[in-house]
């Protein structure tokens, strides 16, 4: 069991900012393994990424609660949980996998006013919220969440399917999504996020366009020199 000095809002305000963050989505991982996987790259991850879908909102079934109580007993670093699942049972999954561990749950803007009140819940409960867009839904509908959410994650591919190629779309909608953090004043307080698509050639167009982070899959946990893939990673900018 580990203890971590960091929880909730605190340890996602604690995430460095001058460089591109490794957020390691744990659907990558060995499942049959993931006490190994984890002791693994806890060295080179800055937050872990955990999918948990319902079979309906997108396919198939991903993680659940008690999977995600385990995880959090295993590492120090901040654990995203990203739901991807209906609006109506929205509220009561953020409340099972916050009291699981989870120390940001992000919610779909398309969960509409039912995601809202997830966030709201989110931070009532001591943990701290974002949102989601897929990859269809227009850019501007992350507005009515902007004063609530510390992420803003853009999915760059069809959501819930692995091994995706990037959509030309996703580094024009990062950078209009930038833009409505800047008109809400809120730029410097919300990480942008890419999530889908990410390979070797993508993440320094992603990069290029705004992201403050990318969820990786494979590209992570197919090295075999992880230190070595994670300094290429923070060695990116922003283009100015």
């Amino acid at each position: 069991m580990t203890t971590k000095s960091l929880s909730g809002p605190s340890a996602i305000a604690a995430l460095p900012r001058h460089r591109l963050l490794g957020e390691f989505s744990l659907w990558s991982a060995d499942l049959a393994n993931m006490e190994r996987d984890l002791k693994r790259i806890e060295p080179h991850v800055d937050l872990h990424h955990i999918d948990v879908a319902d079979a309906r909102f997108t396919p198939g079934f991903l993680f659940f609660p008690d999977l995600v109580a385990r995880i959090a007993g295993l590492t120090t670093k901040p654990i995203h949980v990203h739901l991807m699942v209906e609006a109506e049972i929205v509220e009561e999954q953020t409340r099972q996998f916050i009291e699981a561990g989870a120390d940001l749950i992000s919610v779909h803007a398309e969960n509409g006013e039912a995601g809202l009140r997830a966030a709201r819940l989110a931070h009532e409960l001591g943990a701290e919220a974002g949102v989601v867009l897929r990859l269809e839904t227009p850019v501007a509908a992350v507005t009515p969440f902007l004063s609530q959410v510390a992420f803003v994650t853009l999915l760059g591919t069809s959501i819930g399917v692995k091994g995706q190629s990037l959509s030309e779309q996703a580094c024009p909608r990062l950078i209009e999504a930038r833009a409505l953090m800047k008109k809400a004043g809120r730029e410097a307080d919300i990480i942008l996020a890419a999530d889908g698509g990410i390979r070797h050639e993508t993440v320094p167009r992603l990069r290029a366009a705004g992201a403050e982070t990318v969820v990786l899959g494979s590209l992570a946990f197919g090295d075999p020199d992880l230190a070595q893939r994670m300094a290429w990673l923070h060695g990116l900018k922003v283009a100015a």
